[in-house]
């Protein structure tokens, strides 16, 4: 993975692109990129690149052309199936000289133009520039790993890996949220692309290519989730056979994530099902040195230290613990939010960023990980809720089948089951449109979005007439009522929070912070067409989640992996940020002259939740809800955020020297 920028004239008459915008563009993209940088630029269009070498470490500088410099190239991410593509391209003629992955897509690109997407097995955010034809192409891979920005500004478009590298661009780019963002996060827990989070700045959304020529944009959708539509639709086969293809599947996608690199591949470790797994199947093609890492919890409620040594031993891997303490997560919280570059709504992303930066340490550039299983394969208890709440409202007024929900999230200590009224109440609520969409996020988005009451008076009014909720549903496929109800709750969560959370706030943004490229076997395309494609029965089978996948892992993983409840990675929240040792910079950005500042939150509202956190911090925080946690990371994430992206302007990072450096600029004085 590496950071990609650009500048695009969408006229003749517009200036040419800035060198020093460029040099500026690269500098800040620098921590995903630290190996080398290079920029190109001319009449139209300029391109930077910052590089984390992973295949072909010697000849694969971007940005990068083919012979005749029809076609120029920025690229972040990898194309698994290269070696594939390489030699269907040599058949036809084409010949490269390099051994790089990137240098493929250019000529999949003259070969079969945006059907080379389709064809394309990995994970990228990349933009190719046609001089002759005045013709930007910009593409992200079909889950949304890879992050891609876009702002147009000024009679251009510019491009990013990251915001912070089209602000670095052009300091007149206006810094303001937009409303409909931030209501989207306080609903749904993150902006649904194309939507962002600053006004003026959208994010291409996951599986689309969009082609800008003339002054003008289209853009395309070239893959989405598929499920079956009815019977004799989808796979048709026994359970054992559905073991046999998943396993098949995976194991070609592990395999090709741990192959496909000039650099050794380690693997993340959390002693859940997903990454045990992942880490057996990678462990066979890692030779002789296999490198493991997890996170420890110095509160026990979040540890799951002895699974994870469990799994160390079946896999004899090289392994390295990180323990946790709130208080390191307080001290790295501002920058998670730089890197993150979005309001969020939990913690979990800061001990991810201290874990990448373990990793980079024991000099490890790329790591699997178990993300997107739990999409894929029904993994989590949402969708078991949802299953719960269905067959509830089929009879709501049983006596026995609202108590179901009793079986539901076991692993928090303030579990919404615990008290039997209130959670009748609030898990019955809405039972009459079961069979609308949206029905098994319902309870999620009601608890995320009672946080929008902290909302000023200001930004209350100005997303009066936003509907999150309303907007996305209306987004739907047409394809989407035809769908089972598991499938519908997959792809929403898949939408919603895979993408827009978990991939960007945990994945993509807190390994790149120090320089490590994530993969993720359970988002391959082959992976999600078998489990995409399988009966509901056989991922949620009764109320036992990812079935299928648990009989994959039954020879690989230790049966008390395999058989263990789920627990969805967590960290302490709120009481980070509170007691002694608390940074000063919290009663900073929660001061009511900040929060009057930034005019997203009502101060007399804040003051509250800061003084019930600090009553229950000293109280131990047992009584504090799972809503005030949301509450207090969700208002410090968007203070800090104004505080680093709106408020302030800090100097971009500039670059010492460039390895490529093209400029094929005519007049002297277009130099600016």
């Amino acid at each position: 993975m590496c950071g990609m920028a650009g500048i695009v004239s969408l006229s003749a008459s517009a200036p040419p692109p800035a060198r020093d915008a460029l040099i500026r563009m690269a500098g800040t993209l620098v921590h995903r990129g630290p190996d080398e940088q290079g920029i190109y630029r001319d009449e139209r269009a300029g391109l930077a690149h910052a590089r984390l070498s992973i295949i072909d470490i010697d000849g694969g500088g971007q940005p990068l052309s083919d012979a005749d410099g029809a076609a120029w190239i920025v690229f972040n991410g990898e194309i698994f199936n290269y070696v594939e593509l390489r030699a269907e391209l040599a058949a036809l003629g084409y010949r490269f000289r390099t051994r790089s992955d990137t240098e493929v897509i250019v000529q999949a690109w003259r070969a079969w133009g945006e059907a080379a997407f389709e064809r394309m097995r990995g994970q990228w955010a990349l933009a190719l520039w046609e001089p002759m034809e005045s013709r930007l192409i910009l593409s992200r891979d079909r889950t949304g790993i890879c992050p891609l920005y876009l702002c147009e500004h000024g009679g251009r478009v510019l491009f990013a890996s990251e915001v912070k590298a089209i602000f670095a661009a052009d300091p007149a780019i206006p810094r303001a949220f937009d409303p409909a963002g931030l209501d989207q996060i306080f609903t749904l827990w993150a902006p649904v692309a194309p939507q962002g989070v600053f006004a003026g700045i959208r994010e291409l959304p996951p599986g689309h290519v969009r082609i800008y020529r003339g002054g003008t944009a289209r853009e395309r959708c070239f893959w989405q989730p598929r499920f079956p539509e009815g019977s004799g639709d989808g796979f048709a086969g026994s359970l054992d056979d559905a073991v046999a293809m998943v396993r098949d599947a995976l194991d070609a996608a592990v395999s090709l994530r741990m192959v496909r690199s000039d650099v050794p591949v380690g693997s993340y470790l959390s002693g859940g099902l997903d990454s045990s797994l992942v880490a057996a199947m990678g462990r066979r093609f890692a030779g002789e040195r296999f490198q493991t890492f997890s996170l420890r919890f110095a509160d026990a409620e979040y540890d799951e230290t002895d699974f994870q040594r469990l799994m160390v031993g079946r896999t004899g891997s090289e392994h390295h613990e990180l323990v946790v303490e709130r208080h390191a997560i307080a001290r790295v919280f501002p920058d998670v939010i730089r890197h993150g570059e979005r309001p969020i709504l939990r913690t979990a992303p800061a001990p991810l960023f201290l874990l990448s930066r373990m990793v980079r340490e024991a000099g490890i550039k790329v790591v699997l990980t178990g993300e997107g299983a739990d999409e894929v394969f029904a993994g989590y208890d949402l969708f078991r809720e949802a299953k719960v709440r269905r067959f509830w409202a089929s009879r709501p007024d049983s006596a026995w089948r609202w108590r179901l929900i009793e079986r539901l999230y076991p692993y928090l200590s303030r579990s919404p089951v615990r008290q039997q009224a209130m959670a009748r109440q609030f898990f019955g609520h809405g039972l009459a449109g079961s069979a609308d969409p949206g029905f098994g996020h319902d309870t999620r988005w009601r608890t995320t979005g009672a946080i929008k009451r902290l909302f000023s008076a200001d930004l209350g009014a100005r997303v009066a007439g936003e509907d999150a909720v309303a907007r996305l549903i209306d987004g739907l496929p047409q394809a989407f009522a035809r769908w089972g109800p598991l499938a519908q709750d997959q792809y929403l969560e898949m939408r919603t929070l895979l993408s827009g959370y978990l991939l960007s706030a945990q994945g993509d943004r807190m390994l790149m912070a120090h320089s490590v490229e994530g993969r993720f076997p359970f988002l391959d395309e082959g992976v999600m067409a078998v489990a995409n494609a399988l009966p509901a029965t056989h991922k949620l089978r009764v109320l036992d989640e990812k079935h299928v996948l648990k009989r994959v892992a039954a020879p690989l993983v230790p049966p008390e992996i395999v058989a263990r409840k789920k627990q969805p990675y967590r960290a302490p929240n709120a009481l980070c940020f509170f007691g002694a040792g608390a940074p000063d910079y919290v009663g900073d950005m929660l001061s009511e002259a900040a929060l009057r500042d930034a005019n997203v939150f009502d101060p007399a509202a804040v003051m509250r939740l800061v003084s019930k956190c600090r009553k229950h911090q000293k109280d131990g925080g047992g009584d504090l809800s799972n809503s005030d946690n949301m509450a207090l990371v969700g208002v410090l994430s968007t203070q800090l955020l104004h505080h680093q992206f709106v408020a302030s302007r800090p100097d971009a990072a500039r670059l010492p020297a460039l390895a490529t450096d093209i400029d094929q600029l005519h007049r002297a004085e277009a130099f600016a």
